[in-house]
């Protein structure tokens, strides 16, 4: 069975739809979501509308967090509020009903999925965990692979029952050691962060024990111009280069 895993799509429309396309085309069974679908780009109602149309099952981010109580405004910069203040006005009743909704973390074909840090943190970065910390998160869970966004940072840490070793993840297939134990970063793929500007996500094949890092170009000037059009600060659409 193939699994399609994506996150921080962060409101880029035609990222999203280059992304589904080529899953659709390597013949994925399901997807999943790791949330921040929505914040940065300029079109979250058409993210969201589309996640409810294939009924992805999603985890709550970030982001989704700062719509549901503004109080977590407060944890973002500047530029990401206003970011989010935007968010608000485009998004319909139908979305933000579906965000209510959503879930802090979910188990779901074996493994666990969460937007932050296992076991249910949306606003925890993985960046924060050192060894010993990511060590009893792996004993902690019952789950051999956890599955995360929220950094745009591909990254593979693998926890053997003794020790803990974080690799930067590159385009291709990475083996899976059967009786090991995983947390995955999934990247971008609204909003990459990695030095490249293609979308990402991974493709984790269950029968072959393998994921594969997946990198997908799309329009990038259009959803800068859309970026531009919304009134969205600038530096937005600069970093997506």
């Amino acid at each position: 069975m193939k699994i399609a895993v994506l996150s921080d799509i962060h409101g880029n429309f035609e990222a999203m739809r280059e992304v589904l396309a080529d899953a659709d085309h390597l013949g994925v069974d399901h997807m999943l979501c790791l949330g921040d679908c929505i914040g940065y780009g300029p079109e979250p109602e058409e993210v969201m509308a589309e996640v409810r149309r294939r009924a992805i099952p999603s985890i709550i981010g970030n982001h989704e967090m700062a719509v549901l109580d503004r109080v977590h405004l407060n944890w973002f910069n500047p530029m990401a509020r206003t970011s989010l203040e935007k968010t608000f006005t485009l998004l319909s009743a139908e979305s933000m009903d579906f965000i209510k909704r959503l879930p802090y973390y979910q188990v779901l074909f074996g493994c666990r999925c969460v937007h932050g840090y296992p076991p249910d943190s949306a606003q925890t970065y993985l960046f924060q965990k050192a060894a010993p910390e990511l060590r009893q998160a792996f004993l902690s869970m019952a789950e051999p692979i956890c599955f995360i966004g929220h950094t745009h940072n591909l990254e593979l840490i693998h926890f053997d029952g003794r020790q803990v070793e974080r690799t930067a993840l590159a385009e291709g297939i990475t083996n899976l050691a059967p009786n090991d134990r995983y947390m995955i970063n999934v990247g971008s793929v609204g909003q990459p962060r990695d030095g490249t500007n293609h979308a990402k996500y991974i493709i984790w094949d269950q029968d072959r024990s393998c994921i594969e890092v997946r990198f997908v170009a799309y329009n990038i000037a259009a959803t800068v111009a859309k970026i531009e059009a919304a009134g969205l600060p600038l530096a937005h659409a600069k970093r997506l280069w």
